[in-house]
């Protein structure tokens, strides 16, 4: 069968990096960066969020090929940022809302669990 492994879905391949970037030649402040072993789970999160930035004119990413298992991300951003300080600011800013979400989870399980002891 021609199907690739499951395993190369998720494990990034020695030598490669998981991000890479390469700046337009064509658009002043715009690039593209490739994020290896990834779908459109992450690819539409990191999109969604770049659009929270006010000096992201453009975000958007496609994923190649289904059986390549890449996303490139395209950034073009005003002259007051550039698309690596917007990048970097979105993975940030993703990090710490999704701790948010992991500890508020966190708080309401043993909430629950407490009210389970006490018969509720």
């Amino acid at each position: 069968m021609n199907a690739p492994d499951r395993y190369e879905r998720f494990v990034v391949p020695e030598g490669t990096k998981k991000v890479s970037y390469e700046r337009d030649t064509k658009i002043v402040n715009a690039a593209s960066f490739t994020i290896e072993r990834e779908d459109h789970t992450i690819g539409n999160i990191v999109r969604m969020q770049l659009h929270r930035d006010p000096n992201v004119l453009f975000a958007g990413y496609k994923l190649p090929h289904p059986l390549q298992y890449k996303i490139i991300v395209r950034i073009h951003t005003t002259s007051q940022s550039s698309p690596t300080q917007a990048y970097t600011q979105a993975i940030n800013d993703l990090d710490k809302e999704l701790e948010y979400l992991k500890q508020a989870f966190e708080d309401e399980k043993t909430r629950y669990e407490e009210r389970a002891k006490q018969g509720f």
